[in-house]
């Protein structure tokens, strides 16, 4: 594997810890900036609405500046964002923090995306997104049970500074051994809009939204899942999310090799209706462990295994759009989180039981599939005024 995309891995494992990591320690926050449990819990939302909505546009605004530079500079911004954190003396003040940094780390992560595809040859290029990917999914996946360790050993804010120190040797290797990058030639903004609301890409980036909202319709709900469907203690629940984010990590690898060796759109719709078969298998496993545990580590490690060929497919669809394409995909990724924490309330006000929320994920992963099938069987904009030339 090339050393320089592993720098860009752990750099996004740095910068993603960010996002997440206060998820299990909000009372603490809470308690100490005296806001409401509620409030607090908008450091998590606005931090995902910022990050989704600013990486297209900071990405068109730096599109002529050189890559090394841009990342160094994001990463320089990401660390004060997370300095004024440790530091932040309001809720106020940490929300203006937290906005920073979502600003630099959706710019960081899609810096790395759109490197590592550009450093490696085409028929490695879903491999080395899948090691970015890797890194993305470890950081999201671990990041609260690693905050609620190092609040209960140090303090809540200690956790902002480690996250610092990382960035730290993040902008020192990527200093020493990530060669300059030219920026892109500017493409107008109009024409970047319109080739993400094309049928074809715009059919994938929703793929993508749909499959994370399936996704996260269960999992955002996995401790109340776990506790009823196989009575588990906190300390087994634990071991369970540590073997959930084991497997998650690995599907970031598992998407760019298999989109390396079978092409990206067998590999999109193989990974979508294996995720949604899943989906469906898993709550008539729960009576038994022996069957559940590997039905939910398949199910982790599907769940990131579709970003690789997806970004993949998207440079080869519009390689001119590329960049622009690989942030709206990124930014559709965090819509869909939000999503589909927000209909998994939903089903579970309404149904009142969790016992079957995996089912209601697995009608939006359909949703993902038609939408994946939609966009492949589209023809590229060319080949349609080709077509109609003739």
């Amino acid at each position: 594997m090339n050393f320089k995309v592993l720098i860009l891995a752990l750099s996004t494992v740095a910068v993603g810890l960010v996002e997440l990591i206060i998820g299990g320690i909000l009372p603490t926050i809470a308690d100490d900036l005296n806001v409401s449990y509620s409030s607090a819990g908008q450091l998590i939302t606005i931090f995902a609405l910022v990050y989704a909505i600013s990486g297209p546009i900071l990405l068109v605004l730096t599109s002529k500046i050189e890559r090394k530079k841009l990342y160094l500079i994001s990463l320089l911004i990401f660390l004060i964002s997370n300095i004024l954190t440790y530091y932040s003396p309001t809720f106020t003040f940490m929300m203006g923090a937290r906005v920073l940094g979502a600003m630099s780390t959706s710019l960081i992560v899609v810096l790395s995306l759109t490197i590592a595809a550009k450093i490696v040859t085409p028929k490695h290029r879903a491999k080395s997104l899948g090691l970015i990917y890797m890194g993305i999914s470890s950081s999201l996946v671990m990041g609260v049970p690693l905050g609620i360790l190092i609040s209960d050993l140090f303090n809540w804010r200690f956790i902002f500074l480690g996250i610092a120190l990382l960035s730290v040797g993040s902008f020192v290797l990527i200093s020493i051994f990530l060669e300059k990058i030219p920026g892109e030639k500017a493409v107008p903004l109009s024409k970047q809009l319109k080739a993400v609301a094309s049928l074809k890409l715009g059919s994938a980036h929703l793929a993508t939204l749909f499959m994370l909202a399936g996704h996260y319709t269960l999992y955002a709900y996995f401790t109340p899942f776990l506790e009823t469907e196989l009575a588990l203690s906190s300390n087994w629940i634990s071991l369970f999310y540590l073997l959930f984010g084991i497997a998650a990590v690995s599907g970031g690898a598992f998407g760019g090799i298999l989109s390396d060796n079978i092409g990206t759109q067998k590999s999109i719709i193989a990974v979508i209706i294996s995720f949604a078969i899943v989906l469906v298998l898993l709550p008539f496993t729960t009576f038994s462990l022996v069957l559940f545990i590997p039905m939910m580590m398949v199910w982790a490690a599907l769940s990131w295994s579709l970003a690789p060929p997806q970004q993949s497919y998207l440079i080869e669809t519009d390689p001119v759009t590329s960049d622009i394409q690989q942030s709206f995909n990124n930014s559709a990724l965090q819509i869909g989180i939000s999503f589909g924490s927000a209909f998994g309330g939903l089903v579970l006000n309404q149904t009142g039981t969790v016992s079957y929320m995996s089912w209601f994920g697995a009608i939006l992963v359909v949703v993902a599939l038609l939408c994946a099938i939609f966009s492949i069987t589209r023809k590229p904009k060319e080949e349609e005024n080709q077509s109609l030339a003739a």
